[in-house]
């Protein structure tokens, strides 16, 4: 025989429970989109932080090419069915975070037309000056680990101060 137990709720009770209807019908889930909207922008200032730090390159081109939700992004931040993609459609940032060889399996040298000014090289497709590369591997920079490690380490504190606020605004 099963015993039945009432319950009476207390009125501070039954206005938290109203509290968490009212934010799950629809003004959480917004906010929760705006919020990892905001965690992406996070993301991607911390990736240019490095791509300068790491001084990785000589133009503006690599640095100014990370975006969000731009067609060929790389880089995804997913949660509870929202999505942030965070990356760069410019070829050869794969190659400069993760490393390359300076020529294609098999090839001992290559030569690549250009000019030299102010001691840099300009690539001048058909130049009949230019230089001649070995085989080598370069070390990638690895901006795109160190932003994670640093993202990873930033987001307990962010994500207090976020649930912090939204308890106030829903149940303070």
């Amino acid at each position: 025989m099963a015993t039945v137990i009432n319950i009476k709720l207390k009125d501070d009770y039954l206005e938290f429970i109203a509290k968490l209807r009212k934010a799950a019908s629809g003004d959480f889930k917004k906010e929760f989109a705006t919020y990892v909207e905001a965690l992406g922008t996070e993301f991607l200032r911390i990736v240019q932080d490095e791509i300068i730090r790491r001084k990785v390159v000589d133009t503006r081109l690599l640095l100014n090419s990370f975006t969000k939700g731009a067609e060929g992004n790389v880089w995804t931040i997913e949660d509870a069915g929202l999505k942030v993609e965070v990356g760069t459609n410019v070829d050869y940032a794969t190659f400069v975070n993760d490393g390359h060889w300076t020529n294609p399996a098999g090839v001992a040298m290559r030569f690549i037309p250009g000019t030299w000014a102010g001691g840099k090289f300009v690539y001048q497709p058909g130049a009949k000056t230019g230089m001649v590369l070995k085989q080598q591997w370069i070390e990638g920079a690895h901006y795109m680990e160190a932003a994670v490690r640093i993202f990873e380490k930033m987001m307990p504190d962010l994500l207090e101060a976020k649930l912090q606020q939204w308890l106030d605004t829903y149940f303070g």
